[in-house]
């Protein structure tokens, strides 16, 4: 709640919130976003007041490319063993890197060295080392593998994509996710 009223004690007249609404596929998060919508009317409608909803496009889901990932994974295990190296699937997290990965091959690795809710107050990075110096090796490694004998790697994994939209569509799918909307939940 962005803006919610002075006193505790009092009913506001303008109560303003910002929430972000993700998913692990594009139509899970659009079906997740018309609920909260639906939500909005609804408790517009039960207390009988006006509800104003702008609906702004978020991040994609991420989608790793698994031959890239292959060969993240190798380079990884080669400077920590491969006892430390796993793959996550899906973690609620957001970036833009999920709206890059719809249009051609990207990894977003995580590397394991802190503690504490990530963003939260008691976020401490534990290991630097690992979190910056191993992470940097081992996708310098990749960079390495991909550009060797020519680009050869990088071409045949770029040649393996196959990306889930189109320029088009994605620019077609962000203009389509922006709305404004007024509701009347006022009672008679």
């Amino acid at each position: 709640i962005t803006q919610g009223g002075a006193a505790v004690s009092s009913v506001p007249a303008d109560v303003r919130m910002e929430t972000y609404v993700r998913g692990s596929t594009i139509e899970g998060f659009l079906d997740a976003s018309e609920k909260v919508d639906r939500a909005l009317r609804a408790g517009a409608m039960a207390i009988g007041a006006q509800v104003e909803i702008t609906t702004l496009p978020g991040y994609l889901p991420i989608n790793n490319d698994k031959n890239l990932t292959e060969m993240y994974k190798i380079n990884a295990s080669d400077l920590v063993g491969d006892d430390k190296v796993g793959q996550a699937g899906h973690s609620g997290g957001s970036t833009d890197m999920g709206d890059i990965s719809q249009l051609m091959p990207t990894i977003h690795p995580y590397v394991h060295s802190a503690s504490g809710d990530g963003h939260g107050i008691d976020y401490v990075v534990e290991d630097y080392n690992s979190a910056v110096i191993t992470a940097a090796k081992a996708m310098a490694l990749t960079v390495v593998d991909l550009l060797h004998g020519n680009g050869e790697k990088g071409k045949e994994i770029v040649d393996k994509f196959e990306p889930l939209l189109t320029k088009d569509v994605y620019l077609k799918l962000l203009r389509s996710m922006y709305r404004q909307e007024t509701f009347e939940g006022l009672s008679n």
